[in-house]
């Protein structure tokens, strides 16, 4: 490495141990800090403690209970563990992903003089409402503690205008840096003429996805006389639940697809996705499949509308009911094939992991004061 280079560690929870936005991230970011010179750690939860040799530097993981009802992720308690592997790793930044049990470690950085930065990858309040804390208290709780990102010395990034927001509620300044798709790896496939229309739900199967509203949508729109049918691609806690939910309708459930050519093929050969989330602050899957040329229908409630772009052509975002996506799928289908499908991989160009890291590396992490 060269004089200049730094050694950026990587701090998480709810890190997939195969899957998830958070994970998918992470492990591209660190590649594109080896390939410009720099070395990169993770320290995320695990079965064990255990350091693991990747192609992105080593991950050192720390044993952690498994949050029930999760679909797998898990979430760290020993922080002293974590604080210990930080004095061994000496960073020279940490780049923390976590605003729950690992929030602490912005001001261990803040104490060691270590250059910190805090990603926003979820909106605190949604995930809080969505989990049945009623809205106003959830937003009084997610308040608190941006406060207190903001008051950990911590530089704030969001990946969207959408997960800026609540940050911005309380005073604060975060800086945009979206998030990107892999380009080579998610490219157009060829695509057979078929009759009737094939929607895919590419998502983790649980409660703040809203993946039910992807087979309410297949309902109202067979309702109507549209012969449609519905793939899945995903696991999660809900799965059981929408097999009996999709009882007598034609939907086929994958389950999580671990080969990356099987994905790119299911992404690239529906005719559009549902992204249903309405707190999703970024929508990694759903610029995945517009790489594959697939448009993409999100909930206009969350940051899918930011990445899907104005036009219509790459796809359409709708409120977050089964009439308005059904209504959303009859706008885009009238869009001709070939139109909808290059501007949602035009649009997807336009989100290159390089940039992401660019911007990541141009940050000069400082103290974000907090508002009188």
């Amino acid at each position: 490495m060269s004089a200049d280079a730094l050694h950026a560690v990587a701090v998480a929870n709810f890190f997939g141990p195969r899957t998830g936005g958070l994970r998918t991230a992470l492990l591209e970011i660190g590649r594109g800090y080896r390939a410009a010179g720099h070395r990169y750690s993770l320290v995320v939860p695990g079965e064990r403690d255990a350091a693991i040799e990747t192609d992105v530097g080593v991950m050192h993981t720390v044993a952690a209970p498994p949050v029930p009802g999760s679909g797998g992720y898990r979430v760290i308690v020993r922080t002293g563990a974590v604080q210990r592997l930080l004095e061994e790793l000496a960073p020279d930044r940490l780049e923390l992903s976590d605003r729950t049990t690992l929030h602490g470690m912005a001001h261990w950085a803040l104490r060691h003089g270590i250059p910190c930065l805090l990603t926003a990858h979820e909106r605190l309040d949604g995930v809080l409402a969505s989990a049945g804390v009623p809205v106003p208290l959830a937003r009084r709780l997610a308040d608190a503690r941006n406060r207190a990102s903001l008051d950990s010395g911590a530089t704030v990034v969001a990946t969207t205008a959408f997960a800026a927001r609540e940050i911005e509620r309380v005073g604060g300044r975060p800086v945009r840096v979206p998030l990107g798709v892999d380009l080579e790896q998610f490219t157009p496939v060829e695509r057979r003429s078929r009759a009737g229309v094939e929607l895919l739900l590419c998502s983790r199967l649980s409660r703040e996805k809203w993946p039910d509203l992807a087979i309410d949508t297949l309902r109202t729109l067979r309702e109507g006389g549209v012969d449609a049918r519905l793939t899945v691609a995903g696991h999660g806690p809900m799965r059981a639940a929408l097999e009996r939910r999709s009882a007598g309708l034609p939907v086929r459930f994958l389950g999580y697809l671990e080969d990356r050519s099987e994905l790119r093929r299911v992404l690239g050969t529906a005719d559009l996705t549902l992204a249903p989330g309405p707190i999703e602050t970024f929508g990694l899957a759903a610029l995945e499949s517009m790489a594959c040329g697939t448009p993409v229908i999100g909930n206009a409630a969350s940051a899918l509308p930011e990445v899907i772009g104005t036009g219509g052509a790459a796809g359409l975002a709708a409120d977050g009911t089964p009439e308005a996506f059904a209504d959303a799928v009859d706008d885009l289908l009238l869009v001709p094939e070939r139109v909808r499908r290059t501007a949602a991989r035009r649009r997807a160009e336009q989100f290159p992991w390089q940039r992401t890291v660019a911007a990541l590396l141009a940050i000069t992490p400082t103290p974000d004061p907090v508002p009188a």
